[in-house]
């Protein structure tokens, strides 16, 4: 048995409307999913389903939807959360790096996930990534550089230097 706690907010997100949300993610998780209305989440079944199931929920929680979420079934894909009171010091310097890593209407989330496919989440006090694992490192670095304050051209100029990267190795396999 898992227990995870996610915001109360994203209970619902997790149910969905009636519950089927919640059955379509045990079915597909192969778990049985409880959860209480402050966010209490308990996933029982086989111990490697319960241990992919935790990293789903926890990005649900985290702010992905849940079919973004799913994607961490595969093998090839990864979850990484960053704490951004780990960085600042006060609220109004969490709500600066939230906005920047969103970017003007969310145009950065959105260049990172052109560039290196990652889904990025904002959410409460953090910063979340589901990614393939070939490309997790670059967009988490990516973030970093904007959570410490680097220039978003800069950072867009990083991502599209990795994009190339992958291209190439992309070709490589091919030969």
């Amino acid at each position: 048995m898992q227990i995870i706690k996610i915001p109360s907010e994203r209970v619902k997100a997790l149910l969905g409307d009636s519950g089927e949300t919640k059955d379509y993610l045990e079915q597909r998780m192969n778990v049985t999913i409880t959860v209480d209305s402050d966010g209490g989440v308990i996933i029982s079944g086989e111990p490697l389903d319960e241990f992919i199931g935790k990293d789903i929920i926890r990005a649900i929680g985290r702010g992905f939807e849940p079919a973004i979420a799913l994607k961490l079934l595969n093998d090839s894909y990864g979850l990484r959360v960053i704490d951004l009171r780990d960085y600042v010091s006060s609220r109004d310097g969490l709500a600066r790096i939230k906005g920047r890593v969103i970017g003007e209407k969310g145009r950065t989330k959105e260049i990172i996930n052109e560039e290196v496919g990652a889904q990025v989440a904002v959410w409460g006090h953090t910063v979340a990534v589901i990614s393939d694992l070939e490309t997790l490192d670059y967009a988490t670095n990516a973030l970093f550089k904007i959570i410490e304050g680097s220039p978003h051209a800069n950072v867009y100029a990083y991502l599209e230097k990795c994009r190339r990267r992958i291209k190439q190795e992309e070709v490589k396999k091919l030969f």
